[in-house]
């Protein structure tokens, strides 16, 4: 039972409920997406890559849980295509180093609990590039050899890619991950071009450096994703996945970067331009990177409509004709969610944080038995202490699979109670030391705060 729930005015909740058809002709039954979440709860090996990125019970665990909560669409956390350059120690992994009869097991596993009511269930596949932790990796791949440096960052030098490795070690691995995606029962593969990870690196100018065709303009700079869309649909090298299959191919785009030089809106409404024409069945748009993070409201105007993306996304909209358009980041109120479709600004919203406080929140939401989302009792402009409530909640999902439980939501700390809440941030300034400990060492970062509730 949730403590408070975000204010909320009456709301005709029906057209979140209408299904979407995306180009290729599949269906989602109703415009809710899970929008993709570092979860860390895979397995990690210092020393033997095949060992790496091989999904838990923990993992399956919660998206059995997201499995039964009403979504149409859900994504999963970022597959990494590639061992050495992740985001975290503990990423979901697939590669030629670590694909086996047994990972692909449980990946079908995860598959078939994202199902169960009847979502389309689509893997983030991703390279971290530059955003490599420095003890996972002193020397990743990037487009250029942009450093990310900043407080509290430790990150490695990054090599930019040739020239030859650009289809080696990009193109030829986001494909590979698509095949076994599709082997294993996903309905589709999101490309993760946001948030400062690789293939945003590419885009962006401020990490795109490069003289060459992957450089300049933004025609240039966008090529590598339409090169890797080209070779999962039409490569004739190898077999691939065309729209005839059903198989969705979507992407996730920063609506704009908010540090000098960054990404403009004008630069991603370009790209976005090239994605529809390309044939992307639906396109996710979101902002900020790690320099300077966007999930805030920057302005009047993004409070009164929720979504942090929106005003961003009503620039961009016009170019979609046939492309499916999510907005992700903020969306706290039915109301709010049900006039962002209405507008015409977007088809679906994207749920991230909401996804872990409380699960089943479309299923509520449609079934009018609530309004909005819990009322977190923490600073929501404070990233970092949301990103860690939101990770301790993913590990209380983990811990056991719903039929051993009441309900969707039984276990996970309700952040919304003013004294759970204050709990928790007391009890995660010993978790912060240990990070800042393990940093300090160089020692990867692996799992999440396990956090035990007052209630």
């Amino acid at each position: 039972m949730v403590f408070e729930r975000v204010p909320a005015e009456p709301a005709d909740v029906s057209i979140l409920g209408t299904p979407l058809t995306f180009r290729n002709h599949r269906k989602a039954k109703n415009r809710f997406l899970k929008a993709a979440l570092s979860e860390r709860l895979a397995t990690w090996d210092y020393e033997d890559l095949s060992k790496r990125g091989i999904p838990t019970q923990e993992l399956i665990n919660i998206y059995d849980k997201w499995g039964n909560s009403g979504y149409g669409v859900i994504l999963t956390g970022n597959v990494a295509v590639e061992p050495r350059n992740l985001e975290n120690a503990g990423n979901m992994i697939i590669s030629r180093e670590n694909d086996s009869p047994d990972l692909r097991k449980v990946y079908s596993e995860l598959a078939t609990a994202s199902k169960q009511d009847g979502a389309l269930v689509v893997m983030q596949i991703t390279q971290a590039g530059r955003q490599t932790p420095l003890a996972v990796n002193e020397y990743p791949y990037s487009s250029s050899d942009v450093q990310l440096v900043g407080p509290g960052i430790q990150c490695g030098k990054p090599i930019p890619l040739a020239l030859d490795q650009i289809k080696t070690e990009v193109i030829d691995r986001f494909v590979y991950a698509s095949k076994v995606a599709y082997e294993t029962g996903y309905d589709g593969v999101q490309l993760h071009g946001a948030h400062g990870y690789l293939l945003s690196q590419f885009l962006s100018p401020t990490t795109n450096k490069r003289t060459d065709r992957y450089g300049g303009s933004i025609e240039n700079r966008v090529r590598i994703i339409v090169e890797i869309f080209e070779a999962i649909r039409y490569a004739r090298s190898f077999p691939t996945i065309p729209p005839a299959t059903g198989f969705i191919v979507g992407i996730k785009i920063n609506s704009v970067e908010f540090q000098a030089e960054g990404l403009t809106t004008d630069d991603a409404k370009a790209a976005c331009a090239i994605l529809e024409e390309c044939g992307f069945d639906f396109v996710e748009l979101s902002g900020g990177t790690m320099e300077k993070i966007g999930f805030q409201h920057m302005r009047e105007s993004t409070k009164k409509r929720e979504a942090f993306f929106l005003d961003f996304a009503e620039q961009i909209r016009p170019v979609f004709k046939e492309t499916i358009v999510y907005v992700t980041g903020g969306f706290r109120t039915a109301k709010c969610m049900a006039n962002s479709i209405e507008s015409g600004i977007t088809d679906g919203v994207g749920l991230g944080r909401p996804a872990t406080a409380e699960p089943d929140l479309p299923r509520k939401i449609l079934e009018e038995s609530c309004l909005s989302a819990p009322d977190t009792k923490i600073d929501q402009s404070d990233f970092k202490i949301t990103l860690m409530a939101s990770f301790a909640q993913m590990g209380q999902m983990g811990k056991l699979p719903m039929r051993f439980l009441n309900n969707v939501c039984e276990g996970i700390a309700d952040l919304s109670n003013p004294e759970e809440s204050q709990n928790f941030q007391k009890e995660l300034g010993a978790y912060f030391k240990w990070m800042m400990e393990r940093t300090a060492a160089r020692k990867p970062i692996y799992g999440v705060f396990q956090y035990k509730n007052l209630f």
